[in-house]
């Protein structure tokens, strides 16, 4: 169960640390309101991605058994979806800057239950998500074991890990949270997130 958890760590970490629009609305919720308010947004961002893993891992763990005879092709498409995911990670980062514009829901979310269902509806609408996840559980669904409990632990290390970077975030106000919301941390977030992505990639095709 060890590596379930950790291996949700890690992915929870690769999907986490890109910091884009939703990462500055936290942050701008925080600074406006407080931290509870802020910290509401960022559970929010925390179980949208706990719930895409559970989903994924839930499905996917059942899929790549029936799928079994098929595991080193099921292997090498999940690998390349991961090598993917992080190219297009590392293009948006590199590529000509480009204002994002804040979602839209910022009135009215000033109580942490209502940043907590508005966040958590907004990340639930990046399909992305699901996307990794699913490739991550196909190709190393060994790593997860049969049945529900390692489903479990991989979810909650997913949401641990989304959880305690989007709470920096929140936590950080106008020190940690808007140097990381900067044009280069933002830079540097994506392409560390897509080194992290392309690694479990490589460790797909590895095996380890």
């Amino acid at each position: 169960m060890t590596g379930a958890f950790l291996a949700g760590l890690v992915a929870g970490y690769g999907v986490a640390i890109p910091v884009g629009a939703i990462a500055i609305l936290i942050l701008g919720l925080s600074a406006r309101t407080s931290f509870r308010v802020g910290a509401g947004a960022a559970l929010g961002v925390a179980s949208a991605d706990g719930l895409y893993a559970a989903v994924a891992a839930l499905g996917g763990t059942a899929v790549a058994s029936g799928l079994a005879p098929f595991a080193g092709p099921l292997r090498l498409l999940a690998a390349g979806v991961l090598l993917v995911l992080a190219g297009l990670t590392a293009w948006r980062a590199l590529r000509p800057p480009i204002t994002t514009p804040e979602p839209s829901v910022r009135g009215g979310l000033d109580t942490p239950v209502r940043a907590f269902g508005a966040v958590l509806a907004l990340t639930l609408l990046n399909p992305a998500t699901v996307v990794y996840f699913v490739a991550l559980v196909l190709g190393r669904g060994d790593v997860l074991g049969p049945g529900p409990v390692g489903a479990a632990v991989f979810t909650a290390g997913v949401f641990l890990a989304s959880a305690s970077w989007q709470l920096l975030i929140a936590g950080g106000g106008s020190l940690i949270g808007r140097a990381l919301t900067g044009p280069r941390a933002r830079r540097v977030t994506a392409l560390l997130s897509s080194v992290i992505v392309a690694g479990l990639a490589v460790a797909t095709l590895l095996g380890v």
